[in-house]
């Protein structure tokens, strides 16, 4: 577990590049790939060992502390935000998995490894492991990193199927250069592609185990404090990625107020407009709800993990729902803020834009797609079962 002064050092550093990181903005959308700078600036904060378990010499921060770093990260880049949630998840997905594939990843107590749930590749059981081969879409980070954890169905001897995620060097893979997209484009969410890959026994888990933290060949197996309920703790850390996007539209929002008339009006500084107050303090208490709606789905995550235990069906149902509202909330704020802004805020230059773009496609990824995860939180509320096994 980090120290606070890890912790806050971390936290400093970040804080300490979201000028940068802002300004690259432009230039990592142009590229569809964030720029180089973007990545040494959080190495060098220490985010790529936040979720690296301390026998690794990593920092092994808890959900809540990675949430933070993630907000901290998204509030200078909403890409890099996204990035730095995908690499932290998926580097603590890797803390599910055998000791041997742990120590092969986690070596350098620093790393960077990136995730597709989607089941889209084959696994065929040979000797030793399995051979890998499908497509995967939408590998947000995959370019810039170590490893990457790819879903696919093995047909088991009796006929039947099981999911297996499959974690393999990002060397091994095939990268098509196919990201053009109007939001989120500095994520470089390209398709990969396996072709026949081999890939040990070790280094797969089935899916199942893996989202309420039973895989085991693991000494970090029980009361580790770390052992979440898989889905709850990435959901957390998107709805913590979708708050840091809101909280620096409002910065920025901020930013370009002073001084600025409101176009055929008689108003001359639009800071003292009534209607701009009010847009920006819903705004405010928007963001401010949706990260204590997250602070609470964390609180049921670390005290599961404290003790040993996975939440009820019932809270991750919770959580979904909750997470995904949080998520909505912190895509009001922006909107709201982006409208305030005048004719102006539409030129590329403008970092408000980016960031209203960025929230509206990050908003429908599957995982938050709010009227799905409102109908599982709303059944359990009715007292039904929640509809889904996917918790």
């Amino acid at each position: 577990m980090a120290t606070e002064e890890e912790l806050a050092s971390v936290l400093d550093g970040v804080r300490a590049a979201v000028p940068a990181l802002r300004h690259n903005g432009q230039e990592s959308e142009r590229r569809r790939w964030i720029v180089e700078e973007n990545i040494q600036l959080l190495e060098k904060a220490g985010v790529f060992r936040a979720a690296v378990p301390r026998t690794y010499g990593g920092l092994d921060l808890d959900a809540a502390q990675q949430a933070r770093v993630v907000s901290e990260v998204a509030r200078g880049c909403p890409s890099t935000g996204w990035l730095t949630m995908v690499w932290l998840t998926s580097a603590w997905c890797v803390s599910l998995y055998p000791d041997r594939a742990q120590e092969e990843v986690f070596a350098g107590g620093s790393t960077r490894v990136s995730i597709v749930f989607a089941p889209t590749g084959t696994l065929r059981p040979v000797e030793g492991g399995y051979r890998l081969t499908g497509t995967w879409r939408f590998n947000s980070g995959v370019r810039g990193a170590d490893w990457d954890l790819l879903a696919g169905v093995v047909e088991q001897p009796d006929g039947s199927h099981q999911e297996l995620v499959a974690l393999v060097p990002t060397g091994e893979l095939t990268l098509d250069d196919d990201w053009q997209v109007s939001s989120g484009a500095g994520t470089g969410s390209v398709t990969v592609t396996a072709d026949d890959l081999f890939v040990p026994a070790y280094r797969t888990v089935p899916l199942e185990e893996a989202m309420v933290s039973a895989t085991g060949d693991r000494a970090n197996t029980g009361a580790t404090g770390r052992n979440y309920g898989l889905l709850g703790y990435i959901l957390t850390n998107v709805a913590a990625a979708l708050t840091g996007i809101a909280q620096g539209a409002y910065e920025l929002f901020l930013e370009r107020v002073p001084g600025r008339g409101i176009t055929y009006t008689d108003w001359t500084d639009q800071r003292e407009h009534p209607v701009t107050q009010q847009h920006l303090a819903v705004a405010a208490n928007k963001i401010e709800a949706a990260r204590a709606l997250n602070e609470r789905c964390l609180a049921v995550l670390q005290r599961g993990a404290d003790a040993g235990e996975q939440p009820t069906d019932e809270e991750k149902a919770v959580i979904r729902g909750r997470t995904a509202y949080a998520g909505q909330l912190a895509k009001e704020a922006v909107e709201s803020l982006y409208a305030a802004s005048g004719g102006s805020v539409i030129r590329t230059e403008v970092d408000l834009q980016r960031f209203h773009r960025d929230i509206q496609g990050f908003s429908l990824h599957a995982l938050v797609q709010l009227g799905a995860n409102l109908e599982v939180q709303g059944r359990v509320l009715m007292g039904l079962e929640p509809g889904t096994y996917f918790l």
